[in-house]
């Protein structure tokens, strides 16, 4: 499939203004950008027809094109990446067959998560496919802590048998505190891929009550009956977890440390 990676950002955001732009230290103590770190970890992804920064701020424009980005400008009006990454489909090579949205805040994203993506698409009949991680002792413990202390950190999902999305949520869902033989916790990796005429129907429909609800910008493509495909993929020993809040650059620092990325 030829595949378009557009990476979306923002400059103003509720929990972490200027985001983007933040400084995060590596390994060898190098700081780079959270917007260039994961340009970065996109550029990795093999046979890739198009990597494109979009933003409608220009200081995050001209970063990108610093460090060597192309770039295309989306309207301030877009309400969350799926929206930027939208307005661009009409913009892209006209062959083009998936768009990842490959988020801004995940400089953690292995490739190999985006060809999980690409070739579930590639085999599917899906409208759009994310890719979910079973959460180890670790990562749900930080769920806890996050949900326990007012934040909102990570997002869990729920599929059916054939591993199409039933929900998706900010809370730790399902239920499973207590339980002897608890199903397992997924947690949902910021990472989409859609066909682009799915994409451009999303701009289409009005925000629903569940996407106002959860801040989760899936939740508009199952509320218009689409189908997601969630698609397991393995940690692989590897540490994943956004930049969702100020104290989540400690977190990310600590596995590009771990990881040895300069």
């Amino acid at each position: 499939m030829k595949t378009a990676i557009i990476i979306p950002a923002r400059f103003a955001s509720q929990r972490f203004n200027g985001k983007p732009l933040v400084q995060i230290i590596g390994a060898t103590g190098q700081s780079k950008t959270l917007i260039q770190r994961s340009w970065e970890a996109a550029a990795q992804v093999e046979n890739i027809a198009q990597l494109i920064v979009t933003s409608d701020d220009q200081r995050i424009l001209d970063h990108a094109k610093d460090f060597g980005a192309d770039v295309m400008a989306s309207s301030g009006s877009a309400q969350n990446g799926s929206e930027r990454c939208a307005e661009l489909v009409d913009r892209l090579d006209p062959d083009i067959d998936l768009i990842i949205n490959f988020q801004g805040d995940s400089p953690l994203t292995p490739p190999d998560f985006v060809t999980a993506i690409i070739d579930a698409m590639a085999d599917g009949d899906a409208d759009m496919a994310t890719p979910v991680l079973r959460c180890d002792a670790q990562t749900l413990a930080r769920f806890r802590k996050d949900r326990k202390n007012g934040k909102v950190g990570g997002t869990t999902a729920v599929f059916d048998k054939n591993h199409h999305a039933l929900y998706f949520s900010k809370e730790i869902l399902p239920f499973v505190d207590g339980l002897a033989d608890a199903p397992p916790v997924f947690h949902h990796v910021g990472l989409y891929g859609f066909r682009p005429k799915a994409l451009k129907q999303y701009l289409g429909w009005p925000q629903g009550r569940l996407e106002t609800a959860e801040g989760l910008e899936q939740l508009r493509f199952l509320e218009n009956g689409a189908k997601i495909k969630c698609v397991e993929v393995q940690a692989k020993n590897r540490v994943f977890w956004e930049v969702n809040n100020p104290v989540d650059v400690e977190r990310v620092e600590a596995a590009l440390a771990q990881m040895g990325v300069a």
